[in-house]
């Protein structure tokens, strides 16, 4: 119990201390992505939160932190939030590593923002669920919830990049890559996310329990 408590304390800080540096170089125009003149303060910090990066890592940061104080912890609404920040945070490595990676040259703070945010956390996350979980704890509504995240925010992503051309990530870009490559790739998307949300569903199931109560005496 101590592990686990120890571990999500530690995915916890990192994550929340990932956070707050990315914020810090937005309020001061950093980089975000490739934003080379980057717009106001208000629509910088709406466009910051409007990243699916920075979305996971807030949902792995609230779900750590929970665990962090209760290792046993369960419940309807934290079932949707630790299997939605476990899959979210996974997807927010692999497509940074193979898609976003190439296109990204950055220097300094925003360098190591980008690889707290999206290789350290993804990691310590990952890892964290595989070692303590919580399990079992996925159940059809945090399956429901989890999945259907994902696509509310491609949704909401495709319309405001309809309606003011912005885009977070440069595969979602109709104007370069044509919605019908866009469309392909929000249907990788989705079914990448299906794919390791039915992983996660089959491995809680066939992992022992964790983090494992102490046998009443």
């Amino acid at each position: 119990m101590r592990g686990a408590r120890g571990w999500h304390a530690l995915t916890a800080a990192v994550t929340i201390a990932a956070l707050l540096l990315q914020l810090v170089l937005v309020v001061q125009g950093g980089r975000v992505l490739d934003d080379v003149q980057p717009p106001g303060l208000g629509l910088r910090l709406a466009r910051l939160v409007a990243y699916f990066t920075i979305q996971s890592n807030i949902l792995v940061a609230v779900a750590t932190t929970l665990l962090a104080r209760d290792p046993l912890r369960d419940g309807t609404g934290f079932r949707a939030l630790r299997l939605a920040a476990t899959t979210g945070i996974a997807v927010t490595g692999l497509v940074h590593f193979t898609l976003l990676r190439p296109l990204l040259d950055l220097h300094g703070a925003d360098r190591l923002a980008d690889k707290l945010l999206h290789l350290a956390v993804p990691l310590l996350a990952v890892a964290g669920w595989l070692a303590f979980g919580p399990r079992p704890r996925v159940d059809v509504p945090a399956v429901v919830v989890a999945l259907a995240w994902p696509i509310a925010w491609l949704a909401v992503t495709l319309t405001v990049a309809a309606l003011t051309g912005w885009v977070p990530y440069p595969f979602l870009d109709h104007r370069t890559e044509g919605w019908g490559s866009v469309a392909v790739a929000c249907l990788g998307i989705t079914a990448l996310f299906a794919a390791l949300i039915a992983g996660l569903r089959y491995a809680d199931r066939r992992l022992p329990a964790r983090p494992r109560q102490p046998a009443a005496v």
